[in-house]
């Protein structure tokens, strides 16, 4: 009987040596916005010379966006296949001293305390349990880091209608994160900011190949960014949400019991 972390590695290795996601690549293409977003964001937290942890890395990863901006990358994923594909382009593209990629267990993390400035990462949470995910992003984040993350939500009725009938296209371990699944960072850090992306641009996916695609797309982004400021409710609908965590809570805090006042030494 496989475990959990044993099947997620052989369908990412066989995803990554065999692109058995292609069919669906075409519906990333609306987005542009939250992609945006995340990267932004990535900026925004002054890249060069800073430490930052990649979950789910490998060859079309952000750690070669992040290295050309001045960080010192270390890519991790649970299968060998990516991040062997990680360590080649890394190589080709003159940037091994800038990227190390690692195998390594999300949930588990083979590092150190307060060793990075910035955790980052991008459809990867929905893979992982997320009340050992959390805990070990903010143990190794500095004091006042951040971590940055791109996730697909697990609200719409629509989506999951066409999650359910794609079975073969996902790992049968994952989640696709809800509202609460995200506050659940607020036991871990003391800020949490969301940014919530395509539902109404859900809609120019059928037209995606036609040459006035990227004008519908940006009508119904903004669309998209007036509907969420207008009505809030309908948020937790959308595909896709960027969230940063920021600032984490150290365990000793955490640990304290409900009411505590004292100090921590």
């Amino acid at each position: 009987m496989q475990t959990k972390q044993e099947r997620e590695q052989a369908f990412h290795d066989t995803a990554f040596a065999d692109s058995i996601r292609a069919p669906v690549w075409g519906f990333y293409k609306i987005t542009r916005a939250s992609r945006r977003a995340f990267r932004d964001w990535l900026v925004a937290e002054g890249l060069p010379g800073k430490q930052v942890l990649e979950y789910g890395s490998g060859a079309s990863a952000q750690a070669f966006f992040l290295a050309v901006q001045g960080a010192d990358v270390t890519g991790i994923d649970i299968s060998p296949v990516a991040v062997e594909q990680g360590r080649q382009r890394a190589a080709n593209e003159h940037l091994e001293d800038r990227i190390e990629f690692r195998v390594m267990d999300a949930e588990r993390l083979e590092f150190s305390d307060e060793a990075f400035d910035l955790v980052c990462g991008s459809a990867v949470l929905h893979h992982l349990d997320l009340s050992l995910a959390y805990p070990e992003i903010s143990r190794v984040l500095r004091p006042g880091g951040s971590a940055i993350f791109v996730e697909p939500l697990g609200h719409n009725p629509l989506i999951n209608a066409y999650r359910n009938r794609t079975p073969s296209l996902r790992t049968v371990d994952e989640h696709p994160l809800l509202v609460s699944d995200l506050e659940q960072a607020r036991e871990y850090f003391r800020e949490l900011e969301m940014r919530f992306f395509h539902l109404s641009s859900l809609a120019a996916i059928p037209f995606r190949n036609r040459a006035r695609f990227p004008a519908l797309l940006s009508v119904l982004d903004q669309l998209d960014r007036g509907l969420f400021r207008v009505v809030p409710a309908v948020q937790r609908h959308a595909w896709m949400s960027v969230f940063r965590m920021a600032d984490p809570i150290p365990r000793a805090v955490r640990a304290q019991p409900q009411g505590w006042t004292g100090a921590v030494s």
